[in-house]
């Protein structure tokens, strides 16, 4: 999962190093119309509804932290 979760956020934004990236939300590395397409593309690949609620940078901020809340919502 953690390598699909790579693969989703590459297509977004091919100039970042995802596998060690940190700060994704809180450093700025993705900008609003990142996170909208991350999340539509997550909701596809992973078939999970990602709600409101779950739209805090803590979700978003590392891979490890977006394959976390995509378990959860399993």
């Amino acid at each position: 999962m953690k390598e699909t979760v790579i693969e989703i956020l590459a297509s977004i934004r091919p100039d970042v190093d995802f596998e060690s990236a940190e700060g994704l939300v809180s450093g700025g590395i993705l900008e609003s119309f990142d996170l909208v397409s991350l999340i539509s593309e997550l909701s596809d690949e992973f078939s999970v509804t990602i709600s409101a609620k779950e739209l805090v940078p803590e979700n978003f901020d590392s891979v490890d932290a977006i394959v976390k809340m995509i378990e959860s919502l399993r």
